[in-house]
């Protein structure tokens, strides 16, 4: 059975948990120091989005242990749970940011803007970084988490604009305004992300392949008969794993022909690079209880 492994992933979200939990702490003094409603809000915030990635990496480092009389497949799946948690994790903290924001709207607050703009510099560098670590992350657990902070970029970005105007025009309501319309942007981006990662928990054929094309191609090869019992699932949105019953025809004879068979079909799978696939040969003359 083919199998990939992609040992980045856990380095990626690793890096991105330290420096989202160093810049909460950091946020949380600079709140003070400054007088930031939005600050302290943020730093609460972040503090959350550090427990979750914290949870996306230990998961993550999980789900790379082989499979065991345990969890036969592995533990591949336990970076969806990962990817499950951080999209919940991530609707609840939007939700209680566009809270905190419409209240801001309500009783608007001044707050100083030299300290935020100086904050806005500071917070964009590093949760810039720790984005670009996992913008090209394969793994769903990898892209919630790039959703994550990039939600904290996007917003920053926001903090900056919004600490610049408040220089100029001493309007309270900008910072939570655009607050607003960028924890929306990521709600809806992270709403799909939630829907993708349900759809494969509950084992949905993943929407880049079709088992139709894939039977067709089986059904190509000279001596296969039918097809029936076939499945197509992923592990963790990555990882593919596909099962058929091949009937054969009468054609099939002798040992040699079947191992020739079979080899011809392990050739076609190979370019569809499931990490696991089985295949149960059945004889013409047999009868399948899985058969329709």
């Amino acid at each position: 059975m083919p199998h990939t492994n992609h040992s980045n992933s856990s380095k990626n979200i690793k890096v991105a948990f330290f420096l989202n939990l160093g810049f909460a702490v950091f946020e949380l003094i600079g709140g003070f120091l400054v007088n930031s409603v939005a600050i302290l809000s943020d730093a609460l915030h972040d503090l959350g989005d550090s427990i979750s990635l914290g949870l996306s990496w230990v998961l993550d480092r999980k789900s790379k242990q082989p499979g065991d009389k345990k969890y036969s497949f592995g533990y591949q799946r336990y970076s969806l749970l990962g990817a499950l948690i951080n999209s919940i994790v991530l609707v609840a903290g939007s939700v209680f940011i566009v809270v905190e924001a419409i209240d801001r709207l309500i009783s608007p607050q001044q707050s100083n803007a030299t300290g935020m703009l100086l904050f806005a510099f500071v917070g964009i560098a590093v949760n810039g970084f720790a984005a670009f670590r996992l913008k090209e992350g394969k793994t769903l657990n990898e892209k919630v988490a790039f959703w994550h902070l990039l939600e904290d970029v996007l917003g920053w970005i926001a903090v900056l604009f919004a600490s610049l105007a408040m220089m100029v025009t001493k309007s309270p309501y900008i910072d939570p305004a655009l607050s607003i319309l960028i924890t929306l942007f990521i709600l809806w981006q992270v709403v799909k992300r939630l829907k993708e990662t349900a759809f494969i928990f509950l084992q949905g054929v993943p929407p880049q392949l079709s088992i139709s094309a894939i039977e067709h191609k089986i059904l190509e090869i000279e001596g296969v008969k039918s097809l029936h019992h076939t499945h197509l699932w992923s592990l963790d949105g990555e990882q593919n794993v596909f099962t058929t019953h091949v009937k054969l025809d009468s054609s099939i004879k002798t040992a040699g022909e079947l191992t020739a068979l079979r080899e011809r079909l392990n050739q076609v799978l190979k370019e569809f690079t499931f990490s696991h696939h089985t295949i149960e040969l059945e004889l013409d003359s047999e009868v399948c209880r899985f058969e329709s």
